[in-house]
């Protein structure tokens, strides 16, 4: 890495701690900005599914949980919950971000527990703050606890796609390689997951990608079931050769 990289990754840890006063001692992730035509959103992976998205002094955290990842970050203007499950819906993570005002975006079956948020079904669309934010649905085709029964059913949790200035930011939630996924256009930045047995294998998750083709994308959520990762590197090696910009995060060190 050149001195000049050197200096300015220096200069935006120095700007975190002094805007935000905050920045992990370990396991910090580096964020990324990204230009749109109402200027830069900057987006910062937390942990697992979880993942902050800045933009004209607002800021919008995704699936805020567990709780220690998130003491000391800044309050939150939004917040967008994607399922019932403990590691994306965690009622005292969103009290400790609220603020007077932050607003609160969920499917039905997570404003049943955090009764403050509104709800927004698969397919709902509303906008906030120049964002516009599309509900996505996500779901498994194939896997679940049983025969018959799917560990993320149709229709209960969002996918989100949210616009700002032009740019089309898509997160996937908890999903196989559904048909409505296969189908999107023009993403401009993609956050897909790829663990079993509750979502899908890199393969899987790299054949969705070629065929929708964000120009970038984030493989997230990516802990399997017992405790192991799914192979992030054979997914950006699947989707070598189709300028698809794949981003590897360190998306489970220490808070």
């Amino acid at each position: 890495m050149g001195s000049s990289r050197w200096f300015a990754a220096g200069f935006v840890w120095m700007t975190c701690v002094a805007a935000a006063g905050f920045c992990m001692a370990q396991g910090a992730i580096p964020s990324d900005t990204f230009p749109t035509s109402a200027g830069p959103v900057n987006i910062t992976p937390i942990h697992h599914a979880s993942l902050m998205l800045e933009a004209a002094g607002k800021r919008i955290y995704v699936d805020p949980t567990p709780k220690e990842y998130f003491a000391g970050r800044p309050k939150a203007d939004l917040i967008l919950i994607t399922d019932i499950h403990g590691d994306h819906m965690d009622a005292d993570t969103v009290k400790l971000l609220e603020k007077t005002g932050t607003k609160v975006i969920a499917p039905m079956g997570v404003v049943r527990t955090i009764k403050e948020a509104e709800p927004l079904g698969n397919g709902g669309e509303t906008s906030w703050q120049g964002w516009g934010i599309l509900a996505m649905p996500m779901y498994n085709m194939q896997r679940g606890p049983a025969p018959g029964r799917s560990f993320h059913p149709k229709g209960r949790g969002n996918g989100y796609i949210l616009t700002y200035g032009g740019k089309r930011f898509y997160i996937a939630g908890d999903t196989e390689a559904i048909p409505e996924m296969r189908s999107l256009k023009n993403i401009d930045v993609a956050f897909v997951p790829m663990n079993l047995p509750f979502t899908m294998t890199p393969d899987e998750a790299a054949d969705a990608v070629k065929e929708f083709h964000p120009r970038v994308v984030y493989p997230y959520h990516y802990r399997n079931g017992d405790r192991t990762f799914s192979d992030v590197k054979k997914f950006k090696s699947d989707l070598a050769g189709t300028g698809i910009d794949v981003r590897l995060r360190d998306w489970y060190g220490n808070p």
